[in-house]
């Protein structure tokens, strides 16, 4: 089997399996689809990997050199941990317009359904390196408004338009060379909605980033679609459930075939050293911070797999402490 076609067959598996969800973006601005299981599809499309829900939809256009790479990193929350496999291009290849000033674009003719395609396009001007991120009405008072900002910038002093986008909630795209997720429930003024919704946060587009310092992009490479399969120990809602041991093992086999080598080989050398009973105060500590994630994660890993014990307690308080310690204080409560 081609790459391609490997990575295709995983991307349609997660496609139709509503415990995953994707997502475009870049480091504050963002698009992501999420759907109920129970939650009908009103588009699928299966020779363009494109499905749609009421709420919002989702499209994948494959490129012949896509990185798939698939990562962990710790989680705010003690004894957690995230993954997820984030897609990415040749910088070349996958930069965006780069548009600065809110920029109409006319007709949406790629829309992913069709009677979005006569509705109008407006670049949103956020200046991300890996994704357009735009918006798409047709409501004439908001054409008029926006059309009278166009040329600016959203975050200029003045500016009304960011405002009435707030307000009357157009459809928003994130468009990468990868594909494109639209949104078209509401934005969520008091809290995220469920279901597919955006965020855009100036402070953190100002950072010129495309993505958080925690997921190891190679130099060079931008990424342009994340797939977020299901995680064992939290829902899509972050609510904790019992440890899922499917879920895990689905998401190592990923691991296993696009992880970094070095974090992978960190894994597997700590469980090696606590399966041999090995004193945690002699262990070489990884001098990278992908292999010192590695460890933790691992460590986190093993508690949920194999219960406590005396060995993996001294480990987990001698390079864990802040997941040790969530552990104790909940024992005590």
């Amino acid at each position: 089997m081609s790459h391609n076609r490997e990575i295709y067959r995983i991307l349609r598996e997660h496609l139709y399996d509503p415990s995953s969800s994707f997502s475009i973006g870049s480091f504050g601005a963002i698009a992501e689809f999420h759907r109920d299981a129970d939650e009908p599809l009103v588009l699928d499309d299966p020779e363009r990997t494109t499905i749609a829900s009421a709420s919002g939809a989702l499209r994948i256009d494959l490129a012949d050199n896509v990185v798939p790479l698939a990562y962990e990193t710790l989680s705010g929350r003690p004894e957690r941990w995230q993954h997820g496999v984030v897609f990415c291009l040749p910088e070349s290849q996958a930069a965006s317009h780069r548009r600065s000033t809110l920029t109409e674009l006319g007709p949406d003719r790629a829309a992913i359904r069709a009677e979005d395609r006569d509705a109008i396009l407006f670049d949103m001007g956020l200046s991300a390196r890996n994704v357009d991120f735009c918006i798409r009405t047709k409501d004439p008072a908001l054409l008029r408004l926006l059309r009278h900002d166009a040329g600016r910038s959203l975050f200029e002093p003045g500016n009304q338009a960011m405002g009435a986008i707030v307000e009357a909630s157009p459809h928003r795209i994130a468009a990468s060379k990868l594909g494109r997720v639209e949104v078209y429930q509401a934005i969520g003024t008091v809290k995220t909605p469920e279901g597919p919704h955006t965020h855009v946060l100036p402070k953190f587009l100002k950072s010129g980033r495309t993505h958080s310092a925690n997921i190891p992009v190679a130099r060079g490479y931008l990424p342009c679609l994340s797939l977020y399969p299901a995680n064992p120990l939290f829902d899509g809602l972050g609510r904790d459930k019992l440890f899922d041991a499917v879920a895990f093992a689905k998401f190592q086999s990923l691991l296993d075939r696009w992880g970094m080598p070095e974090y992978c080989a960190e894994k597997v050398r700590v469980a090696d050293a606590l399966h041999k009973g090995r004193d945690p105060h002699a262990y070489e500590y990884s001098r990278t911070r992908l292999g010192r994630t590695g460890l933790r994660v691992a460590l986190r890993q093993m508690r949920q797999l194999n219960g406590d014990s005396f060995v993996l307690f001294r480990w987990c308080s001698h390079f864990d402490r802040s997941a040790d310690k969530n552990k104790k204080d909940r024992s005590e409560a």
